[in-house]
């Protein structure tokens, strides 16, 4: 298998986002009871209620990543320490590791086994590499399932759709004390955001930048299991819609919430630099 370093990052940024959002199927739970209306606050105080709380997070999974109208399957690992590192491990074939990455607030790194090269970077270099505008809170935000942390909620509305609650924003940006003076592309989002009724957990949820609203997430969450007393989606599909569509499935196990981790990483003896060209 071969990966380029593009389509690395390409799997890599869907594999985060499909945390945020996460379904098994399109369909909706249905409701038997009619809804009761309610204002965005309490809506948003119920999804911080019972979003996933921890500090150390792990777990296994398997996904096929598909582009157009091909189909690669691979397995691995994740690990996180809230607010510090991302710890990713993929192993695309005969149980053998391909690549490892480690992101925290300011660094991206990566070691790519497959041709013996590794990269040490910022979200500057991927940003402009992806044409994209991501950073640590998004990306940890998108792994462990939660809404966007640092962002604000003043610009929400409320209501119901197909039997769930609906949060929806023309205009989301980041909090001004979460902006680094360095900042200069702000990020502001229009997003909707559908509850279930009965957990208020996320179920589906649709994204796009401001200034990129060509290209558009579509996601949704399904088959939550309870990890000490939390329910975590076990189950992923979601679409990125942009030149091409970019489809990832996949399947979660072996979640491990609040037991310490190591995040080993370093890089081979004779291994080149990935460089900007």
């Amino acid at each position: 298998m071969e990966l380029s370093v593009k389509t690395f990052w390409i799997l890599i940024v869907t594999l985060a986002i499909m945390h945020l959002f996460f379904a098994c199927s399109p369909t909706r739970k249905a409701i038997k009871a009619p809804l009761k209306e309610e204002g965005v606050e309490y809506l948003i105080t119920k999804l911080k209620e019972n979003e996933l709380k921890y500090t150390w997070l792990s777990a296994r999974f398997s996904a096929e990543y598909e582009n157009k109208g091909k189909i690669t399957s691979f397995s691995g690992q994740i690990r996180i320490r809230k607010d510090s590192l991302i710890w990713i491990s993929l192993t695309p074939m005969l149980g053998i590791e391909a690549i490892r990455l480690i992101i925290s607030q300011d660094s991206v790194k990566m070691i790519n086994r497959l041709n013996d090269t590794y990269f040490v970077g910022d979200y500057n270099y991927v940003n402009r590499f992806l044409n994209t505008n991501i950073d640590y809170d998004i990306l940890q935000a998108f792994l462990n399932g939660n809404d966007l942390q640092f962002y604000e909620n003043s610009k929400f509305r409320a209501s119901i759709e197909r039997g769930e609650y609906k949060l929806s924003t023309a205009d989301r940006q980041k909090l001004k004390k979460y902006v680094r003076s360095s900042n200069e592309n702000l990020k502001i989002y229009i997003q909707n955001i559908w509850l279930d009724a009965q957990t208020f957990k996320i179920t589906f949820a649709d994204v796009k930048e401001i200034r990129r609203e060509n290209i558009k997430l579509e996601a949704s969450y399904g088959s939550f299991d309870e990890i000490n007393g939390q329910l975590f989606p076990k189950k992923v599909e979601y679409l990125i819609r942009a030149e091409n569509v970019v489809k990832v499935s996949a399947d979660f196990s072996k979640i491990i919430i609040d037991v310490p981790l190591q995040f080993p990483f370093k890089i081979p003896p004779g291994y080149q630099q990935y460089k900007e060209k």
